[in-house]
This record gives structure tokens, sequence and C-alpha cells, in this order.
């Protein structure tokens, strides 16, 4: 009973809602002046006017309306003055770019710091000279007559002056020394021949390694270690030059490309422009309809959001440019717009995968920076095996005596009045010079140094560290070479895509060309609506835009495989002289420096 219930209710409630649908007859107004009676059928007649008495054509739709006419976006930007235009080929900027970048400028001072390092490091062959000068007075209590003692004490003054010459020999780890001693002096002890006597003294020592130290010494081990920091510094400096070049490039066709967008958005909106003119004489003819005013108005909109767009990376684009030439802000180019003038490159290079490695291998300064570790981990492995070598050195020295001085009573025979002291000594400072320099009275002294450190731990710890040193250079250059390879492949399929892509972009530019003339002189004959010749206009624009960017790509793809081969300084005629000097011989850039495989 209960489903029999609910499906008598459900078909009556469906009943009254169909009931409901059908729309009840609405009272018509009573006519005031003549009442028409239907003389065949009670339904009112679809149209109040018969179709044979239509006009044949239809009257101007709203003839009064007006589109507002827009202005074209300004072409002002902020910061520059765009009357004063500076006209920049790619090799002008390079040029500047080398002589300004602070980078570059950076780079530079590591690599006169580095030959800094190296005068200074040969420097330690430079004698050492030095001098001395004093004055003294000493007393000596002495309670013994032999002594010569005056009032118990002796008492001696003396003006001293010495003056040497050291260093080390830059041939078998050597050094040498020479010193000159000269006094005179003045005694009151009575035992005295000479009293003032001017003692002199001339001493040569040189130390001859024999085993550590003979082949090669620390003094060695750091002028060459030096030398290859400079070349360690000069490759770091070409692989900076290389990177501010590229990225100078890179931001240079990055600005040709946002200045050719710029225009072509531009050039869209005037041509929105010109076609809403169109569409308003139509309009005022009545062949169109107002509503293609608005999508006229909502075109030419839509493009002046692309022109302000496509200014602001004009602006962006040439700042980035600008902080790459110029080398501080107070540069007055800072205010004048950058106008790129280099044609661009439409050619890529055809070179093949294996000699473009090949040429990376070469030319990287990453591989150079690797060698030059390398070198520098094999001297220190020299220095330290030597060391590991027990000490032995040849020790030699001579020494020439001279003195001179006046005659004291207690040097005189009481029974001759004959001095007792030979003649030869008797004199003054020129005489002792002159006993010195003859040579007579020399000293001589030759000898063996040993020394054995036990265990010589520091040694064999050093030598043990520079293995492992030599190691970790080797699996890093071996990683790098890898990343350099994976860099050349994908810039060479870059390079390949992007001249593909531009093959393509240029082909979809000119198809979109035809379609949007064909879209035009259709609208013009009435066979196709305004809303198609808008979307026409908008590919137009669209594949325009493919094709600058496509371009563009193909240049910055060429910049990049240059820098991965290591080929962009020469590519550019650049050339690395010491000191860290950077010159670009005039003339045009070899962009393709590889030849052709």
């Amino acid at each position: 009973m209960k489903r029999v219930f609910l499906s008598t209710f459900f078909v009556f409630a469906a009943t009254l809602c169909a009931v409901a649908q059908i729309p009840s007859p609405t009272p018509q107004p009573r006519p005031t002046v003549i009442e028409v009676q239907p003389t065949v059928s009670p339904t009112p007649p679809i149209f109040a006017v018969p179709p044979s008495q239509l006009p044949n054509d239809p009257p101007p739709v709203a003839p009064n309306f007006q589109a507002p006419l827009r202005p074209l976006p300004s072409a002002e930007r902020v910061g520059v003055d765009t009357a004063n235009q500076l006209s920049l080929s790619l090799e002008e900027a390079i040029e500047m770019a080398l002589k300004n970048n602070n980078d570059i400028d950076a780079s530079r001072n590591s690599v006169q710091i580095a030959e800094f390092n190296l005068r200074g490091a040969r420097g330690i062959y430079d004698p050492l000279i030095e001098g001395e000068s004093y004055y003294d007075s000493t007393s000596t209590p002495t309670a013994s007559v032999i002594g010569g003692a005056v009032n118990g004490s002796v008492t001696q003054t003396r003006f001293f002056g010495t003056t040497g010459l050291s260093g080390f020999s830059p041939f078998a780890g050597g050094s040498y020394a020479a010193r000159f001693d000269s006094s005179r002096t003045n005694t009151s002890s009575t035992n005295a021949t000479l009293n003032p006597q001017y003692p002199s003294l001339l001493t040569f020592t040189y130390t001859q390694p024999l085993f550590r130290n003979f082949r090669f010494d620390n003094n060695r081990r750091l002028i060459e270690i030096a030398k290859k920091n400079l070349s360690l510094s000069d490759s770091q400096f070409r692989q900076r030059a290389i990177e501010v070049i590229t990225a100078v490039e890179q931001a240079y066709w990055n600005l040709a490309f946002s200045l050719r967008n710029l225009q072509v958005q531009i050039d869209a909106v005037k041509q929105a422009r010109t076609q809403l003119e169109s569409n308003q004489r139509q309009v005022e003819k009545g062949v169109l309809p107002p509503i293609d005013l608005v999508a006229a108005n909502a075109q030419i909109v839509t493009f002046e959001q692309a022109v302000y767009a496509a200014q602001e990376e004009v602006t962006r684009a040439e700042n980035t440019l600008k902080t790459l030439l110029l080398a501080d802000r107070t540069a007055g180019e800072w205010s004048r717009p950058i106008t790129p003038v280099s044609p661009i490159d439409l050619n890529a290079p055809q070179i093949g995968l294996e000699v473009a490695v090949t040429e990376a291998l070469k030319g990287r300064p990453e591989i150079t920076q690797f060698q030059a570790s390398a070198e520098i981990n094999t001297i220190d492995e020299r220095y330290y095996r030597n060391q590991k070598k027990p000490q032995i050195d040849l020790v030699g020295s001579y020494t020439s005596q001279g003195l001179a001085g006046t005659v004291t009573p207690r040097g005189t025979d009481p029974n001759t009045g004959l001095p007792l002291v030979p003649g030869n000594l008797i004199g003054g400072y020129g005489t002792s010079l002159g006993n010195l320099a003859a040579f007579d009275y020399p000293s001589y002294r030759f000898g063996v140094q040993i020394s054995l450190p036990w265990g010589n731990t520091v040694a064999k710890a050093n030598l043990g560290r520079t293995l492992v040193e030599k190691d970790r250079i080797a699996n890093q250059r071996a990683q790098a070479e890898q990343i350099i390879e994976a860099e050349v492949r994908n810039a060479l399929q870059a390079l390949r895509s992007a001249e593909a892509r531009l093959q393509s972009a240029a082909a979809a530019r000119l198809s979109a060309e035809q379609l949007f003339a064909s879209e035009q002189r259709q609208f013009q004959a009435g066979t196709t609506t305004f809303y198609l010749v808008q979307q026409r206009q908008t590919e137009l624009v669209t594949a325009r835009g493919r094709e600058l960017q496509a371009q563009t790509d193909l240049n910055r793809a060429i910049s990049e495989f240059q820098r991965s081969i290591g080929s962009t300084l020469e590519a550019n005629n650049v050339t690395v002289s010491s000191g860290g000097g950077l010159t670009r011989v005039p003339g045009t850039s070899s962009r393709f420096l590889t030849p052709n495989r």
C-alpha cells in the first residue's frame, strides 16, 4: 500500500507541473480606434509588416556613434633622453667593457698581485746588508798585578763598527755571509803594548747542502709556485674576460631584441588604429555594426599594454648592458639610450661534436687552471720528498785579521828604546786595514754539519697530504672535463635548435602575413568577420615576435657556443698581455673562429 501511495503521489505532482508550464492566455487590450478581426485564423500574424513591404536596404544603425581616438604610447623611458641616442656596435660594446668593467679590473688586480708575489719570491736572493756602530765602556775589577790593573780595575773604551753582507745562493741551495768588524780601543791596563789600538776582522762563510735542499729547497719551491700562481691568475683573468664578453654579447642581443620587439608592438598599435579608422567609416555608412568599433578599441588597448611591457623590457635590457660597460654610476652614458647597430648573424657555425669537445679541452681556461694546480702540487711533492732526506751541510769559513796601534811604554825595550811589537803593527787605523788586506793573519775552518730529525714525521705528513691533494686535483679535473663536454653538447644542441627554430619562425611569420592580408581582403569584400581579422593580426604580431626571439636565440647560442669551447677571446680578436692587459684588434670580429667540419 505504501508503494502504491507514493506512486500515485508522484504521478499527481508531475501532472500539476505539466499544467503549470502551459501559458495562460493574456488578455489583449481593447483597441481604441479600429478593431481588426481575423478573417482566416484566430492566431496572430508573425510579421507586423508583410515581407513584401520590407525595405531592400536596412536603415543605418546608430550613425552618430564615435570611437574615441587614443594617442600613441609615449616613447619616453625612465632616466634617458631619447633625443640623445648612443649608437653602439657589438665590437665597441666589448671594447668599453674591457676598459671599464669592474670585474675585469678586479681580475686584472689579481694578476698584478701575482706578478708582485713572483717578484717578491725572487727577492729572497737579494743580498742583505747589515751594519752596526756603537760606543761602549767597560770597567773590570782586577786583583792581580799581571792583569795591569790601576787602582784595582781595568777600564776599556771602544768605538765599534761592523757591516755585513749575507744571502742565499740561487744555485744548489747554498748560503753565504761576509762580515767586516773594526774598532778603536783604549785601555787603562798597564800591560798593553799598543794603546790605542785598531783591531779589524774580515770573515767569509759559505754553507752548502749536500743532501737535503741540494737539488730543491724552499726558496726555489716558493719561486716555482709563484710562477704557477701567475699562470693560474692569467688563466683566471682570461676566464673572467670570457665571461664578461659573453655577458656583454648576451645583453647586447637582448637589448637589440627588446628594441625590435618594441617596434613590432608599436607597429601593431598603428595598424590597429588604422583598422579602427576604417571600421569607423564603415559604421558611419551602416556597413558594420558599432560593436566592431568596440572590438577595434579593445584590440588597440591590448596592443598598447604589450607596448608598455616591451618598453619596460628595453629599459631592463639597456641597464643590464650599461652595468657591464660603464665603470660607475656617474658615467654620462647612463642618460643616453643605446641603439645597437650590429647586424644579426643568421648563420650558425658548422662544427662536429668531437672537434668541438677537443677544442674545448684545449681552450677552456678551467683546464689550464687545473693543469697549473697539478703543477703546483708536483712542486710541493718534489720539495717534501726532498725534506725526508737527512740534513748534511758542508760549512767553510775564512777569516783575516788586522791590528795596529800606538806603542806604549810597556811595549818599548827600556834598554834600547826600541819597540817590542812588530813594526807592521805600529800605526793607525789605515795600518790595521793594510794588515787586514794583506791576509797575513788568516784563519780557516771547514767541516760538516749533520741533522737527523728523529722520525721526520712533519716531512712525511706533508708528503702524504700532497699525494692526497694530487688525487683530488685529478678527480676534480675529470669532473670538470665531464661538465665541459656536457656544456659543449648542450651549446651545440642549442645552436642547432636555434637555427632550426629561426627557419620555422621565419616561415610562420611569412604565413601569418599572408593569412592576415587574405583575411583583410575578405573582410573588405564582406565575406568574413572583424573578429577573424583581429585573430589574424594577433597571430601576425606573435609570429613576428617569435621570429625576433629566434634570431636573438641564435646569436645568444653562438655566443654561448664560443664560450663553451673557449674561443670567445679569439673570436672577438682580443689578446691578453702580461699584467692583465686586454687589447682588441680593430676590425671585424671572427665570430666563427673554429673551421667548419
